[in-house]
C-alpha cells in the first residue's frame, strides 16, 4: 500500500518505509527530523518538467501526462518502490509541495497504482 504524507507532518510508526520523492531537500527540515529511510531524488519529476509545472493547478493534468512519460523511463525505480512495497507493506511517498492535492508525490502515487 502507498500512502502520503507531507514531510512537515511527524513521522508515526503506521508510515511504515518513508520515502522523500523530492528532487530537493525541504527547507527547514533536519534530516534526523524528516523520519527518512530513502530518498528517491531520481524519481522525482525532471527539473524542467518541475519548472514547468510550478504548481499552477491549470497544468495539473498535463504534468501527470508528462510526469508518466518520465516514470515509464525509469521502470528500475518504479520496481524498487514495488519491492520496498512487498518488504514493508506500507511505502509512504513524502513530499513538500504546499498543495496536497496536485503535486508529484499525488501523481507518483496514482502512477503505482494503476499500472500494477
Amino acid at each position: 500500500m502507498f500512502t502520503l504524507k507531507r514531510i512537515y507532518v511527524p513521522a508515526k510508526p503506521a508510515d511504515g518505509c518513508r520515502v522523500l520523492v523530492d528532487r530537493i531537500w525541504p527547507r527547514g527540515v533536519s534530516k534526523e527530523k524528516a523520519g527518512i529511510d530513502l530518498w528517491m531524488k531520481e524519481i522525482a519529476p525532471s527539473d524542467h518538467l518541475r519548472k514547468w509545472f510550478a504548481h499552477d493547478a491549470k497544468r495539473w493534468i498535463e504534468f501527470q501526462r508528462r510526469y508518466r512519460e518520465e516514470l515509464r523511463a525509469k521502470p528500475e525505480l518504479t520496481k524498487q518502490l514495488r519491492e520496498l512495497e512487498k518488504t514493508h507493506r506500507t511505502v509512504t511517498l513524502i513530499y513538500s509541495a504546499r498543495d496536497e492535492r496536485r503535486n508529484q508525490a499525488v501523481a507518483l502515487c496514482g502512477f503505482l497504482q494503476r499500472s500494477i
